[in-house]
């Protein structure tokens, strides 16, 4: 029977909908995996929202599909667009609420879910809290502390490098050694100390009944690997979707295949050229051997159109990542035609450089082009230092991509740590922040209070029973009211976080000089905890998935209407300009002198570069500096290096550039003859000044 309806994948091309349409109406027999490789600005989310929709329609249901995105924002987008494709596709009115997809969001999220549901039978206690990673190296230092490794007479691994280490063995399953010898080699003489510093670090959390990020991933991952779990929970889940599948890990590839060993019901969506994180533990070789990773061959869907660039930009683009030793072929075309290519620019030195992207970026604007639709990429943050001082004295107005996250700043972490010890008494870490934020008590104090309640039957009353030294005896006793309240069964959220704002805006106003500005966190904080339905869910998606900016990134506002972006490669990636720069393109910055150690390591900076000339829709720029300025500790001088165009742009590939060389002697140098010809009258000016 005829719908009445418009086709809702009318807008996709031939190769979206067959991604959307596997495994239903004329294929409904498949059952095989499928992984689309969507090439960059090949309308992957479009896809995969259509995908979602269209299994929807076939009458699945939304309750049993498990949507793995890389943000809760991302899953959010998805709901939308799968909402509007549904209301198109039935002729829903506009009013009507979307469907619900209640196991969308991050692997962390989920599995945070999933372990916390599963806690009693797989040994863990239901009210853990998580740390962030500010807290897991703030209690990895505490155990390096407390064992003795602070004392070493040779230079021990600072807290952060400790957890970076133990982060990664446990995210790639790589043994401690290869690890320490691959990326860590200046530490491969603690390993026997390293081991146990992180059984240590283990044995606190479990005492605290904390868990970290890698927690959330190891021990679901754990209970995929035992079968009568990993069955009960594959049961639970006819659909599994994963987005940007290039930048999962080992464990989560772990995850997926403990879930549907037979892969039927799996589908991934990724592009293996785009694959940049190995520094986070993420492995192109997922995505290469998905195919054959299941009982079942996966089916292979190739998305190559792209709606973002020109057809010249994707004929460079293309030609630079075809080099790549191994990969799922594809060639990106457009209808976007262009007589303009890319160009590769010759600029003398990276002051030279800073002024042509300056001078580029200022007419570009006069022709129409806002500042926020053109971007400055580089690999390393400081690639960019020389551009922001020429941009600041041209009074160009910029915003650089990284800085400080929400729940770093100092501010939000105390509130956070406030509402985390009320969740979790035995949380050291969020103690011995709390109880130092009373004036008069300090380290020794706080780890006294600490030392009781763990030995304490009942934590909740052992703080309420100490005795605090006299300078704060006031302030404790707010304190300790302050906890008894929200260990209150009868209190509902979110009038925790009232009380808990309460009590510390006092504390704000004595810490910090700019409190009125910070204050406005701590109300976008209490905004954001009227979303969501208790104190535990609020303290875990929170921490899972933390906002972006914070008062403490930039200081005073930014008042201009416009501003050019500023931005790493990496933190670049899924973004689009129309015009984009892209710094450094030279042997030592792209790829990185730090990344040249092994082919994987090489292979990931050819894809680095292209997913930088991905980003650009209408224009692209590479530029190459000839001469590289040494600092030195002493004295002036021009001592310089010169470098080399990157090796991921052959010769060969040069035709589908556009060549521009800047002038060595721009005129006002000292190079330049310098003309007889009176260009202004001194005296007159003097003179005029006091008339």
């Amino acid at each position: 029977m005829d719908t009445p309806y418009p086709d809702p994948l009318a807008s996709l091309n031939p190769q979206q909908r067959e991604a959307a349409t596997h495994g239903t109406g004329d294929t409904a027999g498949d059952t095989r995996p499928l992984l689309v490789i969507a090439g960059a600005g090949s309308g992957k989310t479009n896809t995969l929202a259509h995908r979602v929709a269209t299994l929807i329609r076939q009458g699945a249901d939304p309750q049993r599909m498990m949507l793995l995105t890389f943000s809760r924002r991302a899953a959010q987008e998805m709901e939308r667009r799968v909402g509007g494709v549904l209301q198109q596709a039935l002729g829903l009115p506009g009013t009507q609420a979307l469907p619900n997809l209640p196991w969308s969001g991050t692997f962390h999220a989920l599995g945070a879910r999933l372990l916390r549901e599963y806690a009693p039978r797989i040994g863990l206690e239901e009210n853990f809290t998580i740390h962030d990673r500010g807290d897991a190296e703030d209690l990895m230092g505490l155990v390096r502390h407390e064992i003795g490794f602070s004392d070493q007479k040779k230079r021990f691994p600072l807290k952060g490098t400790c957890l970076g280490i133990y982060s990664r063995v446990l995210n790639t399953r790589d043994p401690l050694a290869l690890v320490l010898q691959s990326v860590y080699p200046w530490c491969t003489q603690w390993e026997d100390e390293l081991k146990k510093l992180f059984g240590a670090y283990v044995e606190a959390k479990q005492q605290q009944n904390v868990l970290d990020y890698d927690d959330l991933l190891g021990f679901w991952a754990d209970m995929m690997a035992e079968p009568t779990l990993a069955q009960e929970v594959g049961a639970r889940f006819d659909h599994v979707l994963v987005d940007e599948y290039q930048d999962t890990n080992r464990l989560q590839a772990e995850i997926l295949l403990g879930m549907k060993p037979s892969g039927q019901g799996v589908t991934v969506v990724g592009d293996d050229a785009q694959s940049i994180y190995s520094f986070r533990g993420a492995t192109v070789r997922n995505i290469l051997d998905f195919p054959h990773r299941f009982a079942q061959p996966a089916r292979v869907v190739t998305l190559e159109r792209n709606y973002r660039s020109t057809q010249p930009i994707l004929e460079a683009s293309n030609a630079v990542i075809a080099a790549a030793r191994e990969r799922h072929a594809k060639n990106l075309f457009t209808d976007k035609a262009s007589s303009q290519r890319a160009q590769l620019v010759l600029v003398p030195d990276e002051a030279q450089q800073a002024r042509w992207v300056a001078d580029q970026v200022l007419r570009q604007r006069e022709a129409g082009a806002a500042l926020k639709a053109q971007a400055v990429l580089f690999r390393a943050s400081h690639h960019s230092a020389p551009l922001e001082l020429e941009l600041a004295r041209r009074n160009i107005p910029f915003v650089k991509f990284g800085g400080l996250k929400f729940l770093e700043a100092s501010h939000i972490k105390d509130l956070m740590a406030v509402l985390r010890f009320a969740q979790n008494p035995r949380s050291r870490m969020a103690g011995f922040r709390v109880a130092q934020l009373v004036p008069g008590i300090g380290a020794a104090t706080a780890t006294r209070l600490l030392d009781a309640m763990g030995e304490a039957g009942d934590p909740q009353q052992a703080l309420q029973s100490f005795e605090p030294p006299a300078a704060a005896r006031e302030g404790w006793t707010e304190l300790a009211s302050l906890y008894a309240k929200l260990d209150d069964a009868e209190l509902a959220w979110p009038a925790d976080m009232e009380l808990a704002k309460a009590w510390y805006l006092p504390v704000l106003e004595r810490l910090h000089d700019d409190a009125q500005v910070r204050k406005l966190d701590l109300e976008q904080l209490v905004r954001l905890a009227a979303g969501y339905g208790s104190r535990e869910r609020f303290l875990t998606e929170l921490t899972l998935d933390p906002p972006e900016v914070t008062s403490d990134q930039s200081g005073p506002p930014l008042r201009d209407e416009d501003y050019l972006i500023l931005s790493t490669i990496h933190s670049a990636k899924g973004q689009e300009w129309k015009a984009v720069h892209v710094l450094n393109v030279v042997d030592g910055c792209i790829p990185s002198d730090m990344a040249t150690g092994t082919t994987e390591e090489i292979e990931e900076e050819r894809r680095l570069l292209y997913v930088a000339m991905t980003r650009a829709k209408e224009q692209l720029h590479l530029l190459v500096p000839q001469r590289f300025y040494v600092s030195q500790q002493s004295g002036g001088g021009d001592r310089h290096v010169y470098a080399g165009r990157s090796r991921f742009i052959t010769e060969a590939m040069t035709k589908h550039f556009e060549p521009v060389a800047w002038p060595h002697a721009p005129a006002g140098s000292l190079a330049a003859t310098p003309s007889t010809a009176p260009v202004m009258q001194v005296r007159d000016r003097a003179r005029a000044a006091w008339r």
